[in-house]
């Protein structure tokens, strides 16, 4: 985030870096929701609207596939534009499913 805001030095290789490690990390929730795993911090439209928590982790996954590809071409201004819509992203799912 400090890269894309201007508050830290831009360098490709740190910015690549981290975009991977964000797009594996993309893959790894979504086995915790299943069947009988109510509860936690999640709310109840994770199970009762599962379709839609799907098609947000889906969308998520494909942003953060796109950040990763930005990253690694280097172009900073793309890089921006992904990273602001992996977060949105982010942000849209928490926004529908996590509890306040």
């Amino acid at each position: 985030g400090a890269v894309v805001k201007g508050e830290a030095p831009f360098n490709k290789d740190e910015v690549a870096k981290n975009a991977a490690v964000v797009a594996t990390l993309s893959t790894l929730p979504w086995q915790a929701f299943g069947p009988g795993t109510e509860g936690g911090n999640a709310l109840p439209a994770v199970w009762s609207d599962n379709a839609k928590f799907k098609a947000a982790g889906e969308k998520m996954q494909l942003a953060v596939a796109n950040l990763y590809t930005a990253a690694q071409s280097g172009d900073q201004e793309a890089i921006k534009k992904a990273f602001g819509a992996a977060g949105a992203s982010c942000k849209g799912c928490h926004d529908d499913f996590k509890k306040k």
